[in-house]
């Protein structure tokens, strides 16, 4: 991923040989060949998938298309906030990459897992993971808020299969159990939380230059403490998704780019609201796509 624009256009170049020289590593040789195995590695995949969003951030900024409101799922929040100019790309990619390992780490492999719901209510998705957590006596709570008809748990293996199967009983139309390295976005990353927080208060961050939606909470953060605590509270938090959309929505955007590898946000962006119009920009035909289709 990202070789595309790493050879048609400089500051893509540019933009992993910075990564490369930022982490002593060559990820760009990772996300350009593989081996898919090594890409796969949360402390690997995290930096990879910010270095190609950074990269077409770059590109789309040389052809003069700069946002005025910025949003992440997840990692993505920290890509959001290197391009407001909050964290500087060469300490958040560090911070990630220290980030990934700590999750991996948090969780022994096989103990965790995630599953998606679809087509069930977030509040009964909800009211399934608690009595699913009393009933183990192990931690399941809703993770990422995708989308009205999308909703993402996670937690202990057992949990989650309990809190699963509980989601279709109350009529989810399908659950997926999903091919995760370890249950992120609960109270069982609280190691990784720590770790997360650790390094941020080591790194120096700015005045966003545009609104970044935060994860945890839905609201646009303004201020580098809002930042730095959204990002730490992210770890263990819920992804409320649909909630950053519309505050995005309600701070006048009507025009989104999905940045990175993708388009499973814009995808998401149709479920939440249909009348929103959404482009993306991973490589070199979807930029000329969306260039093609700007106002």
């Amino acid at each position: 991923m990202g070789r595309e624009l790493a050879e048609r256009f400089p500051v893509a170049a540019e933009t992993f040989a910075e990564a490369d020289a930022a982490l002593s590593f060559p990820l760009s040789k990772l996300c350009f060949e593989g081996p898919e195995e090594d890409l796969r590695l949360t402390e690997n995949t995290q930096p990879a998938i910010m270095a190609v969003s950074v990269a077409a951030a770059r590109v789309l900024a040389q052809h003069r298309i700069a946002p005025a409101l910025a949003a992440g799922h997840s990692l993505g929040e920290w890509s959001a906030h290197v391009v407001a100019g909050t964290l500087s790309f060469a300490d958040a990619l560090r911070a990630v990459k220290a980030r990934g390992a700590a999750m991996q780490k948090a969780v022994p492999a096989g103990e965790g897992a995630m599953a998606a719901v679809l087509a069930l209510d977030a509040a009964q998705v909800v009211e399934a993971c608690e009595e699913a957590a009393r009933e183990t006596g192990l931690v399941v709570q809703a993770a990422n808020l995708n989308s009205p008809n999308q909703t993402v748990i996670s937690g202990a293996a057992a949990a989650v299969e309990k809190a699963a199967a509980l989601c279709k009983a109350k009529g989810a139309r399908r659950t997926v159990m999903l091919p995760v390295s370890a249950p992120f976005h609960c109270a069982l990353m609280q190691p990784a939380q720590e770790e997360v927080a650790r390094v941020l208060v080591g790194l120096t961050m700015h005045d966003p230059r545009i609104p970044v939606a935060a994860n945890v909470t839905g609201s646009l953060v303004t201020t580098p403490d809002a930042a730095r605590d959204a990002l730490i509270r992210q770890v263990t938090g819920a992804v409320r998704w649909v909630d950053c959309m519309t505050a995005l929505k309600g701070a006048g955007a009507n025009l989104f780019i999905e940045v990175g590898p993708g388009k499973v946000l814009c995808g998401l962006l149709k479920q939440i609201d249909s009348e929103l119009k959404s482009l993306n920009v991973e490589d070199a035909a979807s930029l000329e796509k969306t260039l093609a289709e700007l106002p």
